[in-house]
């Protein structure tokens, strides 16, 4: 579904405050000083991932290109800035018209990372540039966490369903990119209404506790359930006695009934006894759904049981533990002067504590192996070796402030897991482990 034929009903009009006050007291210096029209490239890239994993996954970039767009300065804002003299006229006078006129390049929404990797170039001016990278981090930084999870989640799921339902864990926006992440991290659908409406990802949900409590019985509520919502409603069996509950379940329902859900307990143990249950009194075909506080560790140690789908929240909507993805937006060059035709010149940050960066605009390229499986993620600035030129990852986004790569949701979803697929097996292993993939730097690096 394209987002922008939804009119973005859950965002605010503006984005252009979701940035931090010193990108806008840069940009006064910068206007005084004479230097906000250098032309710049910054670049958005992590250092490491976080401990443990084996790739990153991009998620979040169509959610970049809706903020681009709706980063605008009205009168509101204005006047907000000009109460608090955070800037002076001159700088209100540039920000009332400004609108992105530079190109924005990145890895496909999607794609696998590693650390090093230019996940988004940003070229422009730097007064237009530098106002994009809080908003730009913030969300890249949240959603490609969340979609890393939702990939190790996957994995370990198999081809067993997920489905998102971390609404309540979370603040109620952050929700709704989460669901977006998840679902291309390859989780099948959401609990949460606004991801269904907002990016089109598919909606479920049927009753919790609170349901059958409501009832003077638990054969009164499965009944009721039934008779609104058919025979093939999933039926939530470990309110009082599980045993007890999937006998009733399948008296009220019959043995069409679509599935059960198990939300406590030793769910191996119990996931067992119920498919026996349901089995011996001919309810073969109904389902088991499993949920409670699960991650992609609980949901491995399931792979043998008998479960049909995954519910997953809490761990989910935080990352798995890594609620972050330490992506950061670095001047990488710049040019002499304002003028356009004048040369950009490789800038880079030197310090200690291991945050120097990699002067220069980039590309980077995935080079295969004989078996055509990922072997090395590479890295370079200048021309691109004539043995790569086909293997390069970054794809144009903005062109001329247009945005020109907006895409479905499930094209990033397809993506991603063609783009696991293509990196060694061990890269899904849940096992504590360095980058699958090493970062090799084509060129000499300015300022490591």
């Amino acid at each position: 579904m394209n987002t922008a034929d939804l009119g973005l009903p859950v965002d605010v009009p503006s984005t252009a405050l979701f940035t931090d006050q010193y990108e806008l007291t840069m940009l006064r210096a910068a206007l005084e000083a004479g230097t906000a029209e250098r032309r710049s490239v910054f670049e958005v890239f992590t250092r490491r991932l976080p401990n443990g994993r084996r790739y990153g996954v991009v998620g979040g970039t169509g959610r970049v290109l809706d903020a681009v767009e709706n980063f605008r300065f009205d009168a509101g804002v204005l006047d907000f800035l000009r109460e608090r003299e955070i800037v002076g006229e001159e700088t209100l006078d540039w920000l009332a018209g400004y609108r992105f006129s530079g190109d924005i390049w990145g890895y496909p929404e999607g794609e696998v990372y590693f650390p090093g990797s230019p996940i988004m170039r940003v070229e422009g001016t730097f007064a237009e540039c530098v106002l994009l990278e809080t908003v730009i981090l913030s969300i890249l930084n949240h959603d490609s966490a969340i979609a890393a999870a939702a990939s190790r989640m996957s994995s370990a799921a198999g081809d067993r369903p997920l489905i998102e339902m971390g609404a309540r864990r979370t603040h109620e926006l952050a929700a709704v990119a989460a669901s977006r992440a998840a679902y291309v991290g390859g989780f099948a659908t959401t609990s949460d209404l606004a991801a269904g409406f907002r990016y089109g990802i598919p909606t479920v949900g049927t009753s919790a506790h609170a349901f059958t409590l409501l009832h003077d019985s638990e054969r009164d509520a499965f009944q009721a359930q039934v008779n609104t919502l058919g025979r093939g409603t999933t039926l939530l069996v470990d309110t009082y006695d599980v045993a007890e509950a999937v006998r009733t379940a399948v008296e009220v329902a019959g043995t069409g009934l679509g599935a059960v859900r198990i939300d406590s307990g030793d769910l191996l143990l119990v996931a067992h006894r119920v498919r026996q249950q349901l089995d011996e009194l001919g309810a073969t075909d109904t389902k088991i759904i499993v949920t409670s506080d699960l991650d992609e560790y609980a949901i491995a140690s399931l792979a043998a049981a008998p479960v049909d789908a995954y519910g997953v929240g809490t761990q989910l909507v935080t990352g798995s533990g890594h609620p972050t993805s330490s992506m950061v937006y670095k001047l990488v060059a710049r040019a002499e002067s304002a003028d356009p035709n004048a040369p950009l010149v490789p800038v880079a940050k030197k310090s200690s504590g291991g945050k120097t960066s990699v002067g220069g605009r980039k590309w980077a390229a995935r080079r295969l192996d004989s078996y055509g499986v990922a072997e090395a993620e590479v890295v370079g600035t200048g021309p691109v070796p004539a043995g790569l030129a086909d293997r390069q990852l970054l794809v144009e986004l903005v062109k001329g402030g247009e945005v020109v790569a907006r895409e479905p949701l499930d094209a990033a979803r397809d993506r991603h897991a063609a783009a696991r697929a293509g990196l060694p097996m061990s890269a899904t292993q849940l096992s504590r482990g360095e980058p699958v993939l090493p970062t090799e730097y084509a060129h000499e690096a300015t300022g490591s």
